[in-house]
């Protein structure tokens, strides 16, 4: 029925809004609810066909209301796509902000087991990339990325991304998830090695945390 897809799309947007991560690109669904609107615009074409540019609604009630029916669902399913591009590109956005390596979680995030369980077996690209987002998100991230470090190069002596909440700790402790090199504090050098743990400070290695490097400990 005409409305389906678009309101799976709804759907997947209404949990991704729930979710930390970023599930995959709907390619197919998306696909579909075009390919929908293009037929729904092709059969209103042919129903005003035999009128000749001069169609009156009150000298053909029944081809009015197909009219108006066809109409209702190719707009709906245009806000279907525009909200759930909204969703996504939102998320995005708060990743970019919060310094997050946005490539990096969403190919971690294609690669994680169990993501067809709890009624999320369609949630795949259908492309077969390693990435959850589709090029042109990819391509997105990576301009709004440039727009965000140019617009904070404006302000080098402020952390434009940083929490607007005062930390309760100054000092916490961290696990190290993946190498990423020596850092400089200001209490000397640190060697972040994978699954090593350390007590520095919080603002330190803020940005790290974010970007998946290290993980806080309670």
């Amino acid at each position: 029925m005409y409305g389906d897809l678009g309101n799976k799309l709804v759907q997947h947007a209404k949990r991704t809004q729930k979710l930390e991560h970023l599930p995959p690109y709907q390619t197919e669904i998306v696909r579909a609810v075009a390919r929908e609107v293009r037929e729904l615009d092709k059969d209103a074409t042919n129903i005003l066909q035999p009128f000749n540019n001069s169609f009156n609604p009150s000298d053909d009630p029944a081809a009015a209301c197909r009219l108006f029916v066809n109409h209702l669902c190719m707009r709906r399913n245009k806000r279907c796509l525009l909200a759930y591009h909204r969703t996504r590109t939102d998320k995005l956005e708060e990743m970019v902000w919060n310094g997050s390596d946005v490539a990096d979680l969403a190919a971690q995030q294609q690669r994680m087991p169990g993501e067809g369980q709890n009624g999320s077996a369609d949630l795949g690209n259908g492309e077969g990339n390693s990435s959850s987002l589709s090029p042109e998100e990819e391509e997105y991230v990576r301009q709004y990325g440039e727009l965000l470090s140019a617009y904070k190069g404006k302000w080098t002596d402020i952390d434009l991304t940083g929490s607007l909440e005062p930390p309760r700790d100054l000092f916490i402790d961290v696990r190290v998830l993946k190498n990423a090199g020596e850092i400089q504090t200001e209490y000397g050098t640190i060697n972040l090695t994978k699954n090593s743990q350390f007590f520095v400070r919080k603002g330190d290695v803020e940005r790290l945390i974010a970007q998946g490097y290290l993980q806080k400990l309670s």
